[in-house]
């Protein structure tokens, strides 16, 4: 493209066209496809100290930073593609490949999918592999379309470490919401404050083929937008049969729903303070722990979030939750590295689990560190995010720390660098 520009200079010059002038259309022309496409990397390492040293190596209530003490490559991300334009007015078509290796694959694995290609608790995982388009059609706005394989469009939290506030994840997001999907997924436009969302899937973390139910889930929901963007409301919900578990029989796997509801309330109170609440509520009709089925398991809480911009390098951010299991069916740990896996398609897995009703309190306190950095490429970001979190049973059960504790601390801390 430097040698076009460079080129149309030249012969514009002889022309006695002016060199401002020519440079000026040069910009203007319009970009080729191909120099949209974009190739992105990015690195998660950390470390949840809990001085408690739990005799399990375990940080209960928690996946992703469920390792006490132990230094983790959290996920090393490779993604390459084109995002559709989000100011497109006409047809306009993209496509992203995303692939993870890391500790976190050990929970984002699709059923059957790279599931089992590696016994080490650093995994590798196909997150995403999709195509999207924008279709001005139906309405003024238009239809955003997505299809193939994604992460979830519920919850406040995502995958890609960069786009969370705190460096371990909410309960919430952990055991009240799906991770990913295959399947194709609509966005309708129909007005400048409302988005009808309308998607069809083969299920949480399944492929077709993948689970014993063979039925599909469906997705939906709406968001709202007003006060100039200052204040939004999400509320989508995802229903459909999700066990695999062999001890329910195939033939009526997919008689039985599981269905995730979720809302994300933000508001934008100033240009510094940002707060989000996020409700959840999630139901399993028929599920089975360790091949025993249980009945009518439901879960559901609540998660505020605060964010305050001090300056342009630091950021505090606040997180406090109360999340209930109320039949201990929802929140596990995995000790073993495909626990999580073996559990996902109906296998008997080691894990911890509680018994009868257990309501979970957590509060977290962080900080982002997003620091200059000189002499690194133009592009290259780094995120650095201290963070003290406390966990507690409020129902007086002793769940953390190999079942000593009815409370847990931890201190902890990640970088994410982004190329």
């Amino acid at each position: 493209m430097r040698r076009f520009i460079l080129a149309t200079t030249a012969v514009a010059g002889l022309f006695g066209v002016p060199m401002q002038a020519a440079l000026a259309q040069s910009a203007a022309a319009p970009a080729q496809w191909s120099d949209t496409l974009k190739l992105g990397a990015q690195i998660e390492v950390g470390i949840a100290g809990n001085p408690a040293s739990p005799s399990d190596n375990l940080n209960f209530g928690s996946l992703y930073t469920d390792r006490a003490n132990e230094p983790v490559l959290n996920q090393a991300l490779l993604s390459y593609g084109r995002p559709v334009d989000p100011k497109a007015t006409t047809y306009d078509f993209g496509f992203k490949i995303q692939g993870l290796y890391g500790t976190d694959a050990r929970y984002t694995h699709f059923a059957r999918l790279f599931d089992k290609t590696t016994k080490s608790r650093e995994q590798f995982d196909m997150v995403e592999a999709s195509v999207s388009a924008f279709l001005p059609i139906l309405t003024e706005g238009g239809v955003n379309v997505q299809a193939g394989l994604w992460p979830t469009l519920l919850g406040f939290e995502t995958i890609d470490a960069s786009t969370n506030p705190l460096y371990s994840h909410s309960y919430i997001y952990n055991f009240g919401l799906p991770v990913k999907h295959a399947g194709v997924n609509a966005i309708i436009h129909a007005t400048d404050k409302l988005d009808v969302y309308l998607g069809v899937t083969a299920g949480n973390q399944t492929i077709p083929g993948a689970d014993n139910n063979g039925s599909a889930a469906v997705l939906g929901g709406v968001k709202l937008t007003l006060l100039d963007g200052n204040f939004s409301v999400l509320a989508l919900t995802h229903i459909g049969p999700e066990n695999a578990s062999r001890a329910i029989a195939p033939r009526n796997a997919g008689n039985y729903d599981r269905a995730y509801n979720d809302v994300i309330v933000t508001y934008k109170a100033s240009d510094a303070l940002t707060l989000t609440t996020e409700l959840n509520y999630v139901r399993e009709d028929l599920g089975a722990i360790q091949g025993t089925t249980i009945k009518n398991a439901e879960a559901y809480g609540i998660a505020q979030y605060a964010a305050y911009t001090l300056t342009d390098t630091w950021t505090l951010n606040a997180r406090g939750e109360v999340f209930v299991d109320a039949r201990s069916y929802f929140v596990a740990a995995f000790p073993t590295a495909q626990g999580a896996v073996r559990a996902l398609e109906g296998y008997s897995y080691p894990s911890v689990t509680g018994t009868g009703r257990n309501t979970y309190g957590a509060i977290t306190l962080g900080g982002t560190y997003k620091p200059t950095l000189p002499g690194w490429a133009d592009g290259v970001t780094m995120l650095v995010r201290p963070e003290a979190r406390m966990d507690t049973v409020l129902n007086g059960n002793a769940r953390f720390n190999a079942g000593k504790d009815r409370t847990s601390v931890t201190l902890s801390a990640d970088v994410v660098l982004t190329f």
